[in-house]
């Protein structure tokens, strides 16, 4: 069955649809932008804890390695608990986890609410991307769709300067409290506009190991894992990155980040309109793009005129990756989306914790350039398993 079929065999949910899809998708970009926002203000909050850039990455690995495993496993022990009120309450618990973060004075407390975090993260990621689908009017589930990746896309992108502002104008403690207002304000708009929503898919956990036997769903999976553990092995040091190696000062780093946010969003639609033709084609585009910019910003990246083209160039690419492989699974599994949702968000955010401690003990070890250089090595494999996996397609 297709994801239009499962949208039109639906009641129709009335005016407030297309509400309800934009609230899921500022739930979306509020998670997300919790999610980034340390990485803007990383080395601010390592110097007021006194702690070391790489150790304290920790904030950023340890809630997406909390949300691989929450992802899951939503699907599969709340399968009888009513959709609205499950993710209201992760809701809740997001609101909790950022107001906690701006009061804590040690880092491991601040490590015990991104924690929680974790915890609210996962289930939101998992529920959201078939909340899209059955709340569209009968139709319309591509749009629906595009608009919360949409949510994902911009958090990705803008978490990052936005944290980076905030924490330069006012310390980046109110930047956690700016997150909670932000989480508030869209809980609000949630339990107004979200209708009651039953369980409408059997998940057990014989389900979920048969959909991991499908090929296309392992490739996803796997494109998944290279290109997000790549981006985050490099992209949580953006801002040591511009400062050291093309040497930006302090002044510049949120104004860069901000020009790098709109070109993702740019990407994010560019891959929206060019995967419903394209999808492999496009995520291959965007994999071998981004090994490129890592590959130039090692030989050029102490040219600010070139590190520049080069973030542009980061951002356009990496802004199609969430709707580009959200989208591959969907088709991989059209009959088990929440599954196969749960189990992408679960690599999604294992990737980001991966790739950020990875990236931290790189850091630390043997700085920024190694990080670019494996980035570079796992995008161009996925460019590769794109190209084999065409291959092994078209022989059968």
């Amino acid at each position: 069955m297709s994801i239009e079929a499962q949208v039109e065999s639906s009641p129709p949910l009335g005016k407030k649809a297309w509400l309800s899809v934009i609230a899921v998708a500022l739930a979306i970009f509020a998670v997300v932008s919790a999610e980034m926002l340390p990485i803007g203000l990383l080395t601010p909050i390592a110097h007021s804890l006194d702690q070391s850039v790489g150790h304290a990455s920790l904030i950023i690995s340890l809630p997406s390695l909390v949300a691989a495993i929450t992802a899951p496993c939503v699907v599969l022990i709340f399968n009888q608990i009513n959709r609205r009120k499950l993710f209201l309450l992760f809701m809740l618990l997001l609101l909790g986890s950022n107001l906690m973060a701006a009061t804590v004075t040690e880092l491991y407390w601040l490590l015990f609410a991104r924690v929680l975090f974790g915890i609210s993260m996962g289930g939101i990621w998992a529920l959201a991307g078939s909340l899209a689908v059955r709340l569209a009017p009968p139709g319309h589930a591509g749009l629906a769709t595009s608009i919360v990746f949409s949510g994902i896309a911009a958090a990705s992108v803008l978490g990052v300067p936005l944290g980076v502002y905030l924490g330069d104008l006012f310390g980046w403690r109110l930047a956690f409290i700016c997150v909670a207002a932000l989480v508030g304000v869209v809980l609000v708009l949630l339990y107004w506009s979200l209708p009651s929503l039953a369980v409408n898919e059997t998940n057990t956990l014989s389900s979920s190991l048969q959909l991991l036997k499908q090929r296309n769903v392992l490739i996803g999976l796997a494109l998944t894992l290279l290109i997000v553990t790549g981006h985050f092995a490099a992209y949580t040091f953006i801002r040591p990155l511009l400062q050291s190696l093309a040497q930006f000062s302090d002044q510049y780093i949120g104004g860069l980040l901000l020009v790098y946010g709109l070109f993702g969003i740019l990407g994010n639609f560019i891959a929206g309109y060019t995967i419903q033709k394209y999808l492999p084609q496009s995520l291959f585009c965007i994999a071998i793009l981004l090994a490129i910019s890592m590959a130039l910003f090692v030989l050029f990246g102490h040219s600010q005129g070139m590190s520049i083209f080069l973030l542009l160039l980061w951002g356009v690419s990496y802004g199609g990756v969430s709707v580009a492989v959200m989208t591959w699974m969907f088709r991989a599994a059209p009959t088990q989306i929440e599954t196969a949702t749960a189990f992408n968000i679960s690599i999604f955010n294992l990737s980001i914790g991966l790739g950020a401690y990875i990236g931290g003990v790189l850091y630390d070890s043997n700085g920024i350039l190694s990080n670019l250089i494996l980035a570079c090595v796992l995008t161009a494999a996925a460019a590769m398993l794109i190209v084999f996996g065409l291959q092994a397609k078209s022989q059968h």
